[in-house]
């Protein structure tokens, strides 16, 4: 069957794709049919039903009605016209006249809609009830305002996965039963929900993520900081990329002056365009972290020229954009510098072994791909607060794809076991530390086909055959003596019934589920969740990238994009790092002098306003960033920034006159995948069949392959009974120091020790206590917090705050083992 079938709307020929719905067909070819509560990429929730159309005769929700070839659309006749009115007077019913005030207004669905259709005048009539407004953390919401479109349900259950929004039932007066008679069906029965619904709110599961507030119609959920700061209309949207993580997901500042007195500009809020791009809550709400400077320093500026002249090393992180790495690169051309990122360093070296067996130079998939698979295996990464967006991803794969997950990892995560019904259609393997390897060959053994023989050798010897009892049911004839209770004759009647038994079965056995501490029901999980399943796709994350075997680790990933029906996605664990692993020549260490550039060195250059030499924060910088996608994506400067930037001391060094660090990215390395094309050039828009129009595909290269993989390292991360292994890994929406500035999470919390509530009753620990915590050779007094969101007996330690050195308790592997005691 074709992918592409055609028909026609309001007699114009269109094409869409074979299995899409009516809505989304006519959307991609800008045709308009009303809508208030179907989301792009979401199962529809038909709560508003204003999507009707009439195809082939027959009236249909358009939002889920999937388009056939040769199909005749039509999207307005007078029934549909009077069905539509009356949704939108039912919608206005008791609706709070509060436009002038409403956080919404400018931008309102229901006032677009309202004066789309004309409503002159209202028909229908119920007593309101009390609904008192509530504050959800960083969102509020009130429900006299409330549609309930179900938008933020939706979008919570099939894209974030957090199920921490659902419709619960209200008190009301009955609707009067004249109106069931005189009103248009679909009207009536959408107003019989609204009048009995409103939206509730678990606060365990929620994420902080605040997508509700963007796809919420009206003004019903509002960020809690935004709300009566600004009218929609006197802000300015300043399109940009998520600085924060390597989804680098589009989003918009909204800026305007600071008040009448100060004219300086203002981030007031980030929004998204939801129906295309999905936001984490640091991108939503760790926004304002610009580095305010007034005027130049000349003498710190001398100073850095000297310092970068004199530096035997120059230390880096990943937030940077590409244009920033690619000075640093040649200024350590130029100055023999040696560049150093530690996070950048293990991304690179584990792409070059992947490119090994891989005969790629990038990993083959995309979180699009990932989105659009039906199996999706995720290892080694913390998904929740690696990377939202590839959560995301994985969940949409499961709820909105039908698909199924297989989620192994060693922490315990009660916000990823959301996603999906545990055993039929998702799975969490939560195995000790290290065992990775064994993961990874526990799926060439189950998925791979013509695998090289070394490795089909070392998979056939872990092999044994073993037996099991099972109990299955089986068709047995029993003979009843039934008797005539007329005549009393009594004759034998024979009966087929189904009788259990259990037999002792032979199957085969991989010494792989030893070492990852399961057994074979693991391999019935996955034959279960398997079942119709025929796109996959597999995510590995920074606990690979750092194990101390991670060679064989990349290399085992690279069979796996060979030999396997899987795609791969390498997660990098910052905003730039693949980028800066593309750019750059890396050390693993500093040695000598070193000039730090957001980092601790002997001269520092800071975006944070805390080293010897300002610099501009990412939300002050036009540049790009390699993201996720191996995509090239554009960002914009929200703000100003009056201090020296790092092309200044680079015009200096290198004796260049470049007028704007822009200028560089049509110099980024074409041997390296990128093309030389002119910042201004680069696109940044969506279509309206959700392509994404963003920048341009980094090209991978073919590499030379190698077969040569080591075998599994059975070890296991083991502890003694005074031990408790930590975890590097930041709450949920805080990755770095910049985040942690922001206004709305400086306050939230410190660097810390994250518990769950099993492991602070084992070590006798309660929320705010302060402990003691040694390893790796250094002791940290940390505050402790207990975590719903975590469970089981690994302890998380975050890396936020800069100036607490949480990661020297760690060597490279993001485990340690830890002694914890009372401070």
């Amino acid at each position: 069957m074709s992918d592409l079938i055609t028909l026609t709307i309001d007699g114009k020929e269109v094409k869409g794709k074979n299995g899409d719905v009516i809505l989304d067909i006519a959307r991609a070819n800008d045709i308009f049919i009303p809508a208030i509560c179907y989301l792009t990429r979401c199962s529809p929730t038909l709560a508003c039903r204003l999507c009707l159309v009439e195809a082939d005769g027959k009236q249909v929700y358009s939002c889920n009605a999937k388009a056939k070839e040769g199909m005749a659309v039509t999207t307005t006749t007078d029934n549909i016209t009077k069905e539509r009115r009356a949704i939108m007077e039912v919608y206005d019913v008791n609706h709070p006249l509060q436009c002038g005030v409403c956080d919404q207004s400018g931008e309102c669905e229901l006032q677009n809609y309202t004066l789309y259709m004309n409503l002159n005048s209202q028909s229908y009539t119920i007593k309101d009830v009390n609904r008192p407004a509530a504050n959800w953390g960083v969102m509020k919401y009130d429900p006299g305002l409330c549609i309930v479109c179900e938008k933020c349900v939706t979008v919570c259950k099939d894209m974030v996965g957090s199920n921490a929004l659902s419709t619960v039932k209200r008190g009301a007066d009955a609707i009067e039963k004249t109106f069931k008679e005189q009103m248009p069906k679909d009207a009536y029965a959408m107003w019989n929900k609204l009048n009995k619904s409103l939206i509730g709110f678990d606060d365990s599961a929620c994420t902080d993520c605040g997508e509700c507030i963007s796809v919420c119609p009206v003004g019903a959920l509002v960020s809690t900081d935004f709300q009566y700061k600004s009218n929609a209309w006197e802000l300015n949207k300043i399109p940009a990329a998520n600085p924060h993580s390597s989804d680098c997901a589009f989003m918009y500042y909204e800026t305007k002056h600071e008040s009448i007195e100060n004219n300086a500009q203002k981030i007031y809020r980030v929004t998204n365009e939801h129906h295309y791009s999905t936001l984490n809550g640091a991108a939503r709400f760790a926004y304002d972290f610009e580095n305010r400077v007034d005027s130049k320093d000349k003498k710190a500026f001398l100073n850095a020229i000297d310092a970068f002249k004199k530096a035997k090393s120059i230390k880096f992180n990943s937030y940077i954009t590409n244009e920033e790495a690619l000075i640093l690169q040649k200024i350590a051309n130029k100055t023999g510098a040696r560049l150093v990122n530690k996070d950048a360093y293990n991304y690179k070296k584990f792409l070059n072994a992947y490119a090994c067996t891989s005969g790629e130079s990038l990993y083959s998939s995309t979180l699009k791909e990932v989105h659009d698979s039906n199996f999706v295996i995720s290892v080694g990464s913390f998904l929740k607060s690696d990377l939202p967006n590839a959560r995301y991803a994985l969940n949409n794969s499961v709820i909105t794809n039908k698909g199924s997950a297989l989620y192994f990892h060693p922490v315990g995560d009660p916000i990823m076991e959301k996603i999906g019904k545990k055993g039929k259609s998702s799975e969490f393997v939560y195995h000790k530390p290290l065992c990775e390897e064994s993961i990874l060959y526990l799926i060439l053994s189950k998925f791979g086909k013509d695998l090289p023989e070394a490795v089909q050798e070392y998979i056939d010897s872990l092999k044994e055959t073993r037996t099991k009892t099972i109990t299955e049911t089986i068709k047995e004839t029993v003979v009843e003596i039934v008797k005539n209770e007329e005549t009393g004759e009594e004759k034998e009647v024979k009966k087929v019934v189904p009788k259990k038994v259990k037999k002792e079965v032979e199957f085969e056995y991989t010494k792989l589920l030893d070492f990852i501490g399961q057994d074979e029901k693991l391999l019935d999980t996955i034959d279960a969740l398997l079942a119709k399943k025929d796109t996959y796709s597999l995510m590995v994350g920074e606990d690979l990238l750092t194990h101390p075997n991670s060679n064989n680790l990349a290399k085992l990933c690279g069979l796996i994009n060979r030999f396997t029906d899987f795609s791969l996605v390498i997660i990098p664990s910052q905003t730039n790092s693949l980028g800066v692993s593309l750019i750059c020549d890396l050390e693993e260490e500093a040695q000598g002098f070193t000039v730090g550039y957001n980092e601790k060195a002997d001269y520092e250059l800071s975006a944070l306003g805390d080293g010897d030499l300002d610099m501009p924060a990412l939300n002050q910088q036009e540049g790009t960033f390699t993201n996720i996608d191996k995509k090239l994506i554009p960002t914009n400067a929200a703000l100003s920034y009056n201090g020296y930037v790092l092309n200044d001391i680079a015009n200096i060094i290198l004796e260049d006159d470049i007028e704007y660090t822009i200028e560089y990215t049509q110099q980024l390395p074409v041997s390296s995948g990128y093309k030389n094309v002119d910042f201004d050039k680069l696109p940044n828009n969506f279509g309206n069949d959700r392509s994404e129009n963003r920048g341009y595909d980094i090209k991978s290269l073919e590499t030379t392959v190698l077969n040569e993989v080591a075998n599994a390292n059975n070890e296991v991360l083991e502890v003694s009974e005074n031990e408790t292994i930590i975890y590097r890994a930041n709450p949920i929406n805080q990755f770095n120091e910049f985040t942690a500035i922001s206004h709305e999470f400086a306050t939230e919390l410190q660097s810390g020790i994250f518990v769950s509530k099993s492991l602070g009753d084992k070590l006798n620990l309660a929320q705010g206590d302060k402990v003691l915590v040694k390893s790796n050779e250094k002791e940290l007094e940390l505050n402790v917090y207990l975590d719903e969101q975590i469970s089981g007996d690994i302890a998380c330690v975050s890396t936020f705050q800069k100036d607490l050195d949480t990661k020297n308790l760690f060597n490279t592997y993001r485990y340690s083992k830890a002694v914890i005691k009372k401070a």
